[in-house]
């Protein structure tokens, strides 16, 4: 799950953040209005993580851009201003949901959790290919049905791929699924976590490959001579 998170104070933004990453999911961090407006105009979010009280504005200005931009896509408010009248006129403006500061970073893990069960949210609940199963919902892979553990970059790396099986994945699809604006992409660091997924699925025995198109990007096939018959 890709998240814009649209926080202006620096402390808070990275702790989420940070929580957010240890949960595989990444966040995109905008601390304004124009910066936000801008993020949301490539279209890449699957959930927008909302404060109201921004430098340039309310917050809740966004909600009717991105639901011009993408009608599915949710919207959590987080904000200190927590009065009755705040919170009805939050939702009323669009919000799918709306959570008062100072809050406990598990609840707010629970809410995107519950908002992500969502019908109009799910897209793929598993993606099989070979012996390799991944869950989307967990995000965890599994190999002949024992889990196979991997770090979070892997993960997404896998989660991209097999959302898009049997077609090449341009490389900037897959950087785009594995790292938020905020990181520093060095140029060899799609490649080497590439390569350890590849070991990793080679030492768990799962029947497929990964293989490099040149100049384009990377493709999951199964391995032809693993199956069965």
């Amino acid at each position: 799950m890709r998240i814009l998170l649209v926080e202006d104070e620096p402390e808070m933004a990275l702790a989420l953040r940070t929580a957010l990453q240890r949960h595989h999911m990444l966040a995109d961090i905008a601390p304004s209005l124009a910066q936000a407006s801008e993020a949301l105009r490539q279209n890449v979010h699957d959930l927008l993580l909302l404060d109201r009280q921004l430098p340039d504005g309310d917050g809740a200005t966004l909600i009717r851009l991105a639901r011009q931009l993408n009608a599915d896509l949710p919207v959590i408010m987080l904000t200190a201003r927590g009065s009755l009248a705040d919170r009805v006129g939050g939702l009323d403006l669009g919000a799918d949901d709306y959570l008062v500061k100072p809050f406990a970073v598990e609840e707010l893990l629970a809410r995107i959790r519950a908002i992500s069960r969502r019908p109009s949210q799910v897209a793929l609940p598993t993606a099989t290919m070979g012996n390799l199963r991944f869950d989307f919902a967990a995000r965890e892979a599994f190999v002949d049905d024992i889990v196979l553990p991997l770090p979070r970059r892997q993960l997404l790396v896998l989660e991209a791929l097999l959302l898009r099986q049997g077609r090449t994945v341009r490389r900037e699809v897959l950087e785009e699924s594995v790292y938020d604006f905020n990181d520093a992409i060095q140029s060899n660091a799609l490649d080497a976590h590439v390569s350890k997924l590849r070991r990793a699925l080679a030492e768990a025995d799962a029947r497929v490959d990964i293989h490099v198109i040149r100049g384009i990007g990377y493709l999951l096939k199964e391995r032809l001579d693993a199956r069965e018959g």
